[in-house]
């Protein structure tokens, strides 16, 4: 059985969700890439450390603390981040303001070091970022997960989504329909499965020339309960 047709799942969502016009009210476009490229590489550092504290716990607890864990880290300065020592990391552990659990922590400034070295490498992270598109979007995922630090699973992807950066994502409602589609199967993260799913994703995106942002949450409202973002 061949890949689904965007065409078909389209208009699946589009029953399941009152119709074309209340579909497209729910979808949202992603930055372009010359927008993404300009992001400064202390937001993108910003991201990584919400994305990888609301990981596994409650995200509305880190969303309200969030003023004051850029007062405790400079702002995400990388500069300011990478001087600071393992001594003044054990105390921003220990800080009420922000969640005090020091594995956490520790990532803030490893992940300075992976955006500094990214950058000295091309321009800016932003910049490296904005080089992928459909076609290779799970290499910049594999990049985040083998040279960043907690970035792998989907605290990755939901970090690029959150700064506008085009990504599809593997909710509970897109995996069940990549796997059920038998588009993917084994370990969700698996390089086949990642090579597969993405393949699928830069297809429908050559047939219907929508962003794999739109892609992804059309497939979600296409298939299963849609509780999760996609």
């Amino acid at each position: 059985m061949g890949i689904e047709s965007f065409s078909t799942i389209y208009q699946r969502a589009c029953k399941r969700k009152g119709g074309e016009k209340a579909l497209e009210s729910m979808l949202s476009a992603p930055l372009s890439s010359e927008l993404v490229a300009k992001i400064p590489d202390d937001r993108f550092l910003a991201a990584m450390t919400k994305q990888v504290f609301q990981s596994g716990f409650v995200w509305r607890v880190i969303e309200k603390k969030w003023p004051e864990f850029e007062t405790v880290f400079f702002g995400f300065d990388i500069e300011k981040v990478l001087l600071m020592p393992d001594e003044m990391l054990e105390q921003k552990a220990s800080d009420k303001r922000i969640v005090r659990n020091y594995k956490k922590v520790m990532t803030v400034r490893d992940n300075a070091m992976f955006i500094k070295d990214i950058s000295r490498e091309h321009g800016s992270f932003g910049q490296f970022v904005a080089r992928f598109d459909a076609s290779n979007i799970t290499e910049l995922w594999t990049t985040l997960k083998r040279r960043g630090s907690r970035l792998g699973g989907n605290t990755g992807p939901y970090m690029l989504r959150a700064l506008g950066v085009d990504t599809f994502l593997f909710s509970r409602d897109v995996e069940d329909y990549l796997r059920k589609n038998d588009i993917i199967d084994g370990g969700l993260t698996s390089k086949k499965s990642l090579s597969a799913a993405n393949a699928a994703f830069a297809q429908w995106h050559q047939e219907s020339g929508r962003t794999l942002q739109e892609i992804s949450v059309i497939i979600a409202f296409s298939w299963g309960t849609n509780q999760y973002l996609a």
